[in-house]
Order: C-alpha cells, then sequence, then structure tokens
C-alpha cells in the first residue's frame, strides 16, 4: 500500500495479490519442506517504485514486484492498472525495476522492467507519451542480455536518458533511437541507481559491488548530435574557480588517519576542457595491425611487411595532439598533452603558467630539483586550440574557443595580487634557469673528473702525477656545487646550514606562490641575495668547465688514454 507520513492508507493493494507458494517450479508446486524452497524467490505483494509527477501534482505512477504498473491521477483516489504493454514483446510478470515520470511533459513516463529471475536477461525500456495507455520499446541496442535496473532524465535535455544496466552505464541524446555505454574509466559492472547533482551536473551511479561512480559535470552529452559527431568539436567550458589547495593534515588523501577512514578523489584541480574528435591518429604500426586484423577476419592472406617499412615504424616518432592555451593578449600560457583516440575526452589545465625550466623543473625546494609547473595565471579569459602534431608539422583540429577564469569569492577577504606573483615568479624563473643549467653543467663536470681520476689511478699511459691537478680541481668544482646546493657536510647531518642559491631561489619563487598578499620583502631579499652569489659562482664555474677542464682533459688526449666522457672523438685512421 502507499501511506503518508501519519500511516493513513491511501491506496488498495495494487500488486496481483499472488500467493507465490502456489506458483508452479519446473513443471509443479512444491512442498514446504523443499530444499531451498522460497530462496531469492520474490515475496510478491510489494510496491517496489513510485513515482510522481514533477509536472502535475497528484499524477502517480507505482511498479509492482508481479509486473503490473498502477497510475493515478487524483492523488492515489482512484488508479488504473495496466497489466500488458500492449502487443509489446513483453513479460507479464517483471518486476517493475524503475518508473521515470518526465520532467517536462506531464503525459510522458518512462519504465524499467527486470525479468532475470525467470532467465529472461533482456533489457527492457518502455515509454509512454499518454499516461499508460500505450507504449513503445527504447531498447534499440543495448546488450541483448543487459538487464536494465534504473532510469533517470536530464533535467535540461528531455531527449537525455541515462539507464543502469547489466554492464554498467548507458545513455541516449535521441530519446532512446539509439544508446551509447559511458566509459572512461568506468568498470563493467552493475549500475543499479542513479541521481543527478543538479547544481554541478554531476552524474551519480551506485553500483553492485564497486561504489560509487561519479561522472563529474556531464552538460557536454546534452550538445552531442549526428551533425555535430561528423566534426572536430569543442563543448561549452565552464568557468574556472581559482583557488589554493592545502592539505592541513599532511599529504596524501587520508594522511595519517588509517585506512578506516573514508575518503574519495575529488573532481580535477582547474579548468576541464571536453572535446569531440571525430578520428584516432594512428601510428604506421597501428595502422598495420589494423589492417593485418580486417584481411584476417575476411579470411585474406596477412603478408609480412618489407624491413624498410619496418623501419619505418620502429623509427617513427608518434603522433600527438596539443591543447594550446592562450592569454588575451594571444601569448602562449601553456601547452598540454591531449589524448589521441577519437570520441570525447576530457583535459584539465591546473591553472598554472608553464614551468620555468626545461622537462617541468626548475631551481627546486632546497636546491632539490623539480619544482613542476609555473606561478598561477591571473584571472581573465583565455583561449584553448586543439592542434595534432604529426612528423613535425602541427594542424589545427579544433579552433579557438574562448573561456574564462576567476577567484572563488571568499567575501572580504583581501583579494590575492596574481600579477604581482606572476611577474616576480618570471623574474626570479630567469635566474632559475641559469641557475639550473649551471647545476647540470657542474654534475656532469665532476663526472668527468671522476672518470680521469680512475684514469690517474689505472692507466699506465697517464701520468700518476696528474692525480693532484685532478684533485685540486675536484674540490674547486666541489666548494662550487656547495654554493649552488647548500653544505651538504652540515645538511646530512641533521645540522643547520645556510642556504645555496637553489634554495634562495626556491624559497622566493614558492613562497610567492603560495603568499596570499604577493612576494613579500623576505622573498625580494632571497632573490638579491641569490642573484648577487650567482653572478660571482658562474665566474668561477664558466672558467672551470670552459677552460681549465678542458685543458686537463687534453693532457690525457695527449697521452693517448682511453677515451673518457667529455672529451672529444679520438682520432683514427686505418
Amino acid at each position: 500500500m502507499i501511506g503518508v507520513t501519519t500511516g493513513q492508507r491511501s491506496a488498495p493493494d495494487l500488486t496481483r495479490q499472488i500467493d507465490r507458494n502456489k506458483l508452479k517450479v519446473m513443471g509443479r508446486v512444491w512442498g514446504l519442506d523443499t530444499v531451498a524452497k522460497n530462496n531469492s524467490t520474490s515475496l510478491y505483494g510489494a510496491i517496489v517504485a513510485v513515482e510522481e509527477s514533477p509536472v502535475v501534482a497528484g499524477l502517480i505512477y507505482c511498479g509492482t514486484d508481479d509486473g503490473l504498473v498502477q497510475v493515478s491521477e487524483d492523488g492515489g483516489q482512484n488508479w488504473r492498472k495496466i497489466e500488458k504493454f500492449g502487443s509489446l514483446d513483453v513479460p507479464e510478470f517483471a518486476f517493475v525495476s524503475d518508473i521515470e515520470a518526465d520532467l517536462f511533459d506531464a503525459n510522458t513516463v518512462y519504465v524499467s522492467l527486470n525479468n532475470h529471475k525467470r532467465g529472461d536477461f533482456r533489457p527492457y525500456i518502455l515509454k509512454s507519451t499518454d499516461r499508460g495507455l500505450n507504449w513503445s520499446l527504447l531498447t534499440s541496442n543495448l546488450p541483448e542480455r543487459g538487464t536494465v535496473y534504473t532510469l533517470k532524465q536530464d533535467h535540461v535535455n528531455p531527449k537525455l536518458l541515462f539507464c543502469g544496466t547489466e554492464f554498467g552505464c548507458f545513455c541516449t541524446v535521441d530519446g532512446g533511437e539509439k544508446w551509447f555505454q559511458l566509459r572512461g574509466g568506468m568498470p563493467t559492472i552493475q549500475v543499479r541507481e542513479i541521481e543527478i547533482q543538479r547544481d554541478e551536473n554531476d552524474l551519480v551511479l551506485a553500483t553492485f559491488g564497486r561504489g560509487f561512480m561519479i561522472l563529474d559535470d556531464y552538460s557536454p552529452l546534452r550538445e552531442v548530435n549526428p551533425e555535430l559527431l561528423d566534426k572536430n568539436h569543442m563543448f561549452p567550458i565552464k568557468k574556472g574557480q581559482i583557488y589554493r589547495q592545502v592539505a592541513p593534515m599532511a599529504g596524501g588523501p587520508r594522511a595519517f588517519q588509517g585506512s578506516n577512514f573514508y575518503t574519495a578523489p575529488n573532481p580535477e584541480f582547474g579548468v576541464t576542457f571536453t572535446y569531440y574528435l571525430k578520428e584516432s591518429l594512428k601510428t604506421k604500426k597501428s595502422q598495420r595491425q589494423e589492417n593485418d586484423r580486417k584481411a584476417a577476419a575476411a579470411g585474406k592472406d596477412v603478408f609480412y611487411p618489407s624491413w624498410e617499412e619496418l623501419k619505418g615504424e620502429d623509427r617513427e616518432v608518434a603522433p600527438s595532439v596539443w591543447l594550446t592555451i592562450r592569454d588575451a593578449a594571444g601569448k602562449i600560457v601553456r601547452k598540454l598533452p591531449g589524448s589521441t583516440s577519437k570520441g570525447m575526452t576530457r583535459t584539465t589545465w591546473d591553472f598554472r603558467h608553464a614551468a620555468y625550466a626545461a622537462g617541468g623543473g626548475g631551481a627546486g625546494r632546497r636546491g632539490r630539483g623539480g619544482g613542476g609547473a609555473g606561478a598561477v595565471a591571473v584571472p581573465g579569459k583565455y583561449t584553448v586550440e586543439v592542434s595534432k602534431l604529426i612528423e613535425g608539422e602541427l594542424t589545427q583540429l579544433i579552433p579557438p574557443t574562448e573561456f574564462e577564469i576567476e577567484p572563488l569569492g571568499f567575501g572580504d577577504l583581501t583579494e590575492i595580487n596574481r600579477q604581482e606573483i606572476l611577474t616576480f615568479c618570471e623574474q626570479v624563473a630567469k635566474l632559475a634557469n641559469a641557475v639550473t643549467a649551471a647545476t647540470q653543467l657542474a654534475g656532469e663536470a665532476a663526472d668527468q673528473l671522476a672518470a680521469t681520476e680512475q684514469l690517474t689511478q689505472n692507466s699506465p699511459l697517464v701520468d700518476p702525477a696528474l692525480w693532484k691537478e685532478v684533485r685540486a680541481m675536484q674540490v674547486r668544482l666541489l666548494d662550487l656545487q656547495e654554493k649552488f646546493s647548500g653544505d651538504p657536510t652540515r645538511s646530512s647531518r641533521n645540522e643547520d646550514a645556510m642556504p645555496g642559491i637553489s634554495g634562495r631561489l626556491s624559497n622566493a619563487m614558492f613562497g610567492a606562490m603560495g603568499s596570499t598578499t604577493g612576494p613579500t620583502g623576505t622573498h625580494r631579499k632571497q632573490f638579491e641575495i641569490a642573484g648577487a652569489e650567482y653572478e660571482q659562482a658562474a665566474v668561477e664555474l664558466r672558467t672551470l668547465i670552459e677552460t681549465d677542464l678542458p685543458a686537463l682533459l687534453g693532457k690525457l688526449d695527449a697521452a693517448g688514454a682511453p677515451w673518457t666522457p667529455g672529451r672529444k672523438l679520438p682520432e683514427w685512421k686505418r
């Protein structure tokens, strides 16, 4: 029965009133002591789906576990029973797994049926446009054995429907004429319930055994249509909200709270670009393999490629997709790699400028290298363009699309001066780039000297007296490396030590990036000290690696010593 909060009965028994102990199983009725009697058998007499129209008050639909749909148009005072769905090939006693009253049309309703307990795993989705008087099937190309458990209609586009099946979540953009599976990391698992978080347009799925799955901001699906899928396309870009991410309980999703502390990943931080590519970018190898599979499937011969063709495959640089972000003045802010697969895909920009050193590195915290991307971009308007890069040729796939980023509002809190932070970080980055180069070159020089030292000890062609010269140069280099990276003698023993040039730059840059007011006086002073120290150290390092070290290595060449890194290509003649 249907009741209100007071427990008042508002409807008669709306089921078939079946006594399950009188139903025949395997041709006859079985007795009380039969093994597994009534195990996994529906109780019957239960209403398992209730839905009131959001358009017309009092228009109520009920579905039962014995295959009935009941309709009331007067708030439950009178009911109209639906036992069969016209002449459709639909089982009579199937479990009504869900009912979805249309959000736009008072006369339209959707029903899903589950008949798996009778060995029938076919999907059943029915639609009526006259409050249940006539019905049509919407299962079209859904998996043949994919039982449907739940339905949900989009609150903006009436033709956008979702259904949860035995094999995952499926979606239709044309009212059920054709369905496609939502993937993007979604496992092949039963989807038992679907809800939509309307403020963020998030699709929330409850699965059987794999927890909750959330598709963040599915709104691009509202635009999908056959015409759109004939070309590459960028979907409307949601305005980006800039804020500072923090980890108050230390790093990691659970910090130190233990595995019993439930956490789930947040949506990716930044602006998310959702775009569609009509064709995949394939390597020569993948194209050949695809052609081979087609030939084999057709029963044709599959011949070996030539050695030149295989060499071409081995040497090919795989094609790639790139998203180029520019500011309002057209200056490139960041380049992000994208997916080369056809279909809808997503890439997220974390609001940051490109890294200030090759490979994403930089001065690094405490002079250890790393450093990641650059400073956070300033609020304003930007564009994103999608291109493909094949054999060094960049070709536009999707023209520039405008979007906007803005700070997440915090009432009367002082606004962060992001332009001042960006300008300061760009100044620091120029010095950081030189320091990174100096640190790398010093490391390479140390490797060359280490190899040279070995030769002075084990090569009969090298005068052992050269060891002292090598060692003196090694000590000079160690002193220079200490200026760049700090004193390892003290820091390795957990004692305080003055920071090196890299450490000062790291404190200046990353301190300013994390500031809410812009670079402080301390940040600027660290930058000033680092600059002065670098000027002196760079002169000494340049003398060592450009003059003194080549002269030392030249002595090895003159002695005919075995080759070591940093020396020129040995002369050889027949």
